[in-house]
């Protein structure tokens, strides 16, 4: 199925539904919800997934799994997408069914996402499509996931200063200045910052300067240029930090490589 709302065919008796969707550039889908979880899959360009607890840079290739009932807004950078909804019994063994993830999407998912989004929205469970979505779903099991999320503090006074952060991102940020900020002690910031993130301060920095840089390396900035802004002394330091962390040199995310079409 096409272009269609998930409420138009949400209570189809099928544990799973696919759906493709287009996306001009730009385009913003405002906070919502689904009853089942979601697979939103891009073939192309660059997806930015905000939720209470984090934000996840979907790059091509690549998915987004979000939990049922999981409030998320979602910007389109010239995608077009492949999404499942999948019944909420139906998600054991897949994936934390708390939080987002981003998932490493291999040539034959990507082949049964296509298929799939072709097969009747009543498909026969019991004929070929039925036996594709089995696939599917052992298929989807096996994806790894990626760090590609940056995750946000629950307490507002660390979250203003983390989207401050955000907004202009700086390699060098100095944890004393958030601590000093914070009216705490080095000792307590330390301790209150991994509580609220998961990450020590210099993870999470380290983490949000790369996958910040990483959406602009998908939208064809130059890599010197990204490196020289968030802090970095040379293309190369920010090469080698880049690939310590999502395991890919930065060139791996260059705009040609972004042009894969479904």
């Amino acid at each position: 199925m096409y272009n269609v709302h998930i409420d138009k065919v949400d209570q189809i008796d099928r544990p799973v539904v696919a759906i493709g969707t287009d996306y001009p550039r730009g385009f913003l889908l405002p906070l919502h919800r689904h009853r089942r979880a979601q697979l939103l899959y891009g073939a192309s360009g660059v997806m930015y997934v905000h939720t209470s607890t984090g934000d996840w840079i979907v790059p091509p290739q690549h998915a987004v799994w979000v939990p049922p009932d999981m409030e998320h807004s979602v910007r389109f950078v010239g995608v077009s997408t492949r999404s499942l909804y999948i019944e909420p019994a139906a998600i054991a063994g897949l994936f934390n069914p708390e939080s987002c993830r981003i998932v490493n999407v291999s040539p034959l998912l990507r082949q049964l996402l296509i298929e799939a989004v072709a097969m009747p929205g009543d498909y026969d469970p019991a004929g070929r499509d039925g036996l594709l979505v089995g696939l599917l779903m052992h298929e989807l099991a096996l994806m790894p996931t990626v760090p590609f999320d940056i995750p946000l503090p629950a307490d507002p006074r660390l979250l203003a200063q983390c989207q401050r952060f955000l907004g202009a991102p700086d390699i060098h940020a100095s944890p004393h200045a958030w601590a000093d900020a914070l009216f705490m002690s080095q000792s307590t910031f330390r301790r209150f910052f991994r509580a609220q993130t998961g990450l020590s301060f210099a993870e999470w920095r380290r983490r949000a300067c790369i996958v910040l840089a990483l959406a602009r390396l998908i939208e064809g900035e130059p890599i010197t240029a990204i490196a020289l802004d968030i802090g970095y002394e040379s293309s190369a330091a920010f090469a080698t930090m880049f690939k310590r962390t999502l395991g890919q040199a930065p060139s791996f995310y260059s705009s040609q490589w972004t042009q894969t079409q479904i």
